[in-house]
């Protein structure tokens, strides 16, 4: 955010300007309650900020209403650490899943929960179609669903069509970021590679922001 506030500062005075992250706010790393609380409390003081939902709010969402079996998967793929974040203790194996996740109800903080559970699929500006995974190919735009949105990975990152926008994404972890005709992919790996970047659209104009944790 420093970075971006720089970079922003360095530019003519735009007639707008909105920041939009694509998602996976929570489970990749250690402080995904701060994550939450910073972007939740930023929206709730601009009008400037878009924040989309990814495929692991959606896994963390989906165990708060109940469903053990995502519960347990969500806590393999990070949602053991988000938990642990929130300074909440993990289930054992004598935990009835279900208590468990009335216990995790009652000591998650409740709006911003909800706040999660009613983010966004998508945003739009211009040529650029904004989503946390992808579109599918040769669906309309205003047609896809809501799990090609937050989970299509090969189908869509392997196809070369011309979308009737460009779809700036991430969900699918590159080294470095993929600029295509038809797919910008900005997913660097922050939490395994230390990269995490944003990208500046204006225009035709397309400037990549970046920082390590090196």
């Amino acid at each position: 955010m420093d970075k971006i506030g720089e970079h922003s500062s360095a530019l003519p005075q735009p007639e707008s300007l909105h920041l939009v992250f694509l998602g996976d706010l929570v489970d990749r790393g250690p402080q995904s309650a701060k994550v939450v609380e910073f972007l939740w409390d930023l929206e709730q003081r601009t009008d400037q900020v878009i924040v989309l939902m990814g495929n692991h709010e959606e896994a963390m969402i989906q165990s708060l209403e109940g469903d053990a079996s995502i519960l347990q998967r969500w806590l393999g793929v990070g949602g053991a650490e988000t938990i642990e974040s929130y300074g909440l203790r993990l289930p054992t194996s004598r935990d009835d899943l279900r208590q468990y996740i009335r216990y995790l109800q009652a000591s998650l903080p409740q709006q911003q929960m909800r706040w999660l559970r009613n983010l966004p699929l998508t945003a739009q500006s211009g040529d650029y179609f904004f989503c946390h995974a992808g579109i599918r190919p040769g669906v309309p735009l205003g047609r896809q669903a809501r799990s090609d949105l937050l989970w299509i990975r090969h189908d869509f990152i392997d196809d070369d069509a011309d979308h009737g926008a460009v779809i700036v994404h991430g969900h699918t972890i590159e080294p470095t970021v993929k600029v295509r005709a038809n797919r910008i992919g900005i997913d660097t790996g922050a939490y395994c590679h230390g990269v995490l970047t944003a990208l500046y659209l204006e225009d035709d104009r397309q400037e990549l922001i970046a920082v390590t944790d090196r």
